[in-house]
């Protein structure tokens, strides 16, 4: 499981992460909010556990801002305020979960554990995903428009598919990169507009209406 640890007492984050890393997730950790929202718009994570309290941007502007942004990474929030109000605002603001400050790591493990599980169950993609005249069928991995079959090699597949469950969701190379090829982003490879423009040729240009948009400056998205 890929973990985002985002939390500003450095000896718990440090408590938090030794844990998860001894139990073999992938976790990576932020400091302050900035630090978190960045990492969040240019990486994939399977669970967020976000303290409420950071030094810029607080743990429940950041659930709101994801969530404003379509991004539904499940998030556990921490803190250390108790009160119905304050737990029905985290809620509110768009957290899967809450967990009050003291706690013992079995009780994070736990609640991360369900929130991965639920994800999981909620999110599984439908075997065919149709967007317009296009038809991607993820257990076959075939690919129609407008009832034409269209070739795919197999990272086209790839990345036509993670453009497809991330649909009108703005993508960009960074992001691509980590899902797609699992690479960490190169400024010096142009290996995302190489693949888009194979795409742009199979899928767009035979066709009157293009599905697949470049949005200058922040990426890519699929969208009618």
């Amino acid at each position: 499981m890929k973990l985002l640890i985002v939390e500003d007492e450095p000896n718990l984050s440090s408590i938090i992460r030794k844990g998860f890393t001894e139990n073999n997730h992938d976790v990576s950790v932020a400091l302050d909010g900035t630090t978190a929202l960045d990492l969040l718009w240019n990486h994939h994570f399977d669970v967020v556990v976000l303290d409420v309290m950071l030094p810029d941007i607080n743990g429940i502007e950041i659930c709101r801002r994801l969530r404003a942004a379509k991004n539904f990474v499940p998030i556990l929030l921490l803190t250390a305020l108790g009160s119905t109000e304050n737990i029905i605002n985290g809620l509110n603001s768009g957290a899967d979960d809450y967990l009050l400050k003291p706690f013992k790591f079995l009780e994070l493990d736990a609640r991360v554990n369900a929130l991965s599980r639920r994800a999981g169950q909620v999110q599984k993609p439908n075997e065919i995903i149709t967007i317009a005249d296009l038809q991607i069928n993820s257990k076959t991995k075939s690919v129609t428009r407008n009832g034409d079959t269209i070739i795919l090699t197999a990272k086209e597949f790839k990345l036509l598919h993670y453009l497809a469950i991330n649909s009108e969701t703005i993508l960009s190379r960074e992001q691509l990169l980590d899902n797609v090829w699992n690479i960490n982003f190169d400024m010096n490879t142009n290996v995302i507009d190489v693949y888009i423009n194979y795409l742009r040729k199979k899928i767009d240009k035979p066709y009157e209406t293009k599905l697949i948009h470049t949005m200058k400056g922040l990426g890519y998205v699929l969208k009618l």
